[in-house]
């Protein structure tokens, strides 16, 4: 069967295509290549700026039609390099060879063993896919979240005057107000995604086993420290890990993976409020023309938004979680299965990804149903007990709580009249009184 929507094995790639796509310029295969090209690019420029002697004569205003080769870089060139994989049975090889092609067409081929030089190809990978990653999450990742996290600050705000009666082990509670239950998320959320924000991208490069051999046995003067510490921060904006062994030590990409399941988690949390919610009546939901909730029920209006989201953050955790623990480990200075799981980065971000989207279309779907949660407030007055009970500690009434206790606990139906009326009996002030029968469930909700 031919490669499409329809017949691609993993959902990402087929159904939830349209909702990933733009992740696809980062993690593909495709992307990765591209990401590798871009680095032997910078990498050969950085070595021509570096004053080392054989390229001394090499003309800098051919910069620019270098850059264009990674700038350019179309998916031709990539099935150029893949045809020379299956020669080569190496990727990183293939590419090399890509761009010494590229600078033969180019007039340049007095320089081409300038081309990789020194490098292994973990010099490659462990640039290429930092670069790749630090660039999706800027650019794709963390603008979807912040869709989501605006929309929960617009919610705070519009109805942070709405009393709730709040659900404590699925018991009428205290009561609440919903703007401040919904800027509970946004606060939860702001904290990781500046955790998220703090851990670097971290590189490794420094040749076979990280000691920058090959370089320093080639130009024992030049200071190779210096110069892969600035090739790597400034030419690629990334943090280059000292002491290494042939592969980078994968610490940050782990931190990195362990912020994105906390704020998967926090996501969960919040689709399973709003599903809640909405099973409460409190919320309805806006209707799509056409959409259909039910193959056998006409009535029905799903909260399916929340339900694929909350799949979908389980799948992307649960990837994380292998990620974040199985790339730090590898044997003496490195064994193949980083390489392997390192492909796999851009699948976790991409079920983070349907499920923002997801969360964010069901916010947006959301109709407040303020009869439903006042209705819920007024059945439910036993909750001012706590509030009746500590004005009385005030006051030094004796065991008040117990007092209270009693009132609440009959098995007879609390009310407005039958909270009244029990302030009646207390041996209190009139004034007291007053103020303990102006205690209601929509007031009682806090600063």
């Amino acid at each position: 069967m031919e490669l499409n929507t329809l017949t691609a094995i993993s959902p990402i790639d087929g159904r939830y295509r349209r909702k990933v796509e733009e992740l696809s310029p980062y993690f593909s295969e495709f992307g990765l290549i591209k990401y590798r090209v871009l680095v032997e690019i910078e990498y050969f420029i950085a070595m021509v700026n570096s004053g080392v002697a054989p390229l001394a004569d090499f003309p800098k205003d051919k910069f620019d039609d270098l850059r264009l080769i990674y700038k350019n870089f179309t998916e031709e060139d990539a099935l150029v390099i893949k045809k020379t994989e299956r020669t080569t049975n190496h990727d990183v090889k293939a590419v090399e060879y890509f761009v010494k092609e590229k600078l033969e067409a180019l007039g340049l081929s007095k320089h081409l063993e300038f081309v990789h030089f020194g490098l292994t190809s973990q010099d490659i990978n462990n640039t290429a896919v930092p670069l790749s990653m630090m660039e999706a999450v800027n650019e794709v990742y963390l603008p979807a979240l912040d869709d989501v996290l605006s929309l929960l600050e617009k919610y705070s705000a519009d109805w942070k005057n709405i009393p709730m009666l709040a659900k404590t082990h699925g018991q009428p509670a205290s009561p609440t107000r919903l703007g401040k239950e919904i800027l509970v998320f946004h606060e939860r959320l702001s904290i990781q995604i500046a955790q998220l924000k703090a851990v670097p991208f971290s590189a490794k490069f420094g040749g076979a086993t990280g000691n920058l051999n090959a370089h320093h046995v080639a130009f024992p003067n030049d200071n190779w420290v210096a110069f892969a510490n600035h090739f790597v921060s400034e030419h690629l904006g990334l943090s280059r890990s000292q002491t290494t062994t042939q592969i980078e030590h994968y610490d940050n990409l782990a931190a990195l993976f362990d912020a994105m399941k906390r704020i998967n988690s926090i996501l969960i949390d919040l689709d399973r409020d709003m599903w809640t919610y909405i099973s409460m009546d409190y919320f309805k939901q806006k209707l799509k023309e056409g959409e259909v909730g039910s193959s056998a029920m006409p009535h029905k209006v799903n909260p399916i938004d929340f339900e694929n989201s909350e799949g979908n953050l389980g799948l992307s955790t649960a990837l994380l979680e292998h990620l974040s623990s199985k790339l730090p480990i590898s044997r003496l200075q490195r064994d193949l299965t980083d390489s392997t799981v390192l492909r796999n980065v851009g699948v976790p971000l991409s079920h983070s990804l349907i499920a923002f989207k997801s969360t964010l279309a069901g916010l947006e779907k959301l109709l407040i149903n303020e009869a439903a949660i006042d209705a819920d407030l007024e059945n439910n007055w036993a909750v001012v007990a706590e509030a009746i009970q500590t004005i009385l500690r005030r006051e030094g009434f004796p065991k008040p709580y117990e007092a209270l206790k009693g009132l609440t606990r009959k098995n007879e139906k609390v009310t407005k009249n039958t909270v009244h009326a029990f302030v009646d009996t207390l041996n209190v002030s009139d004034e007291i009184k007053k103020e303990l029968k102006a205690i209601t469930p929509q007031n009682y909700t806090g600063v």
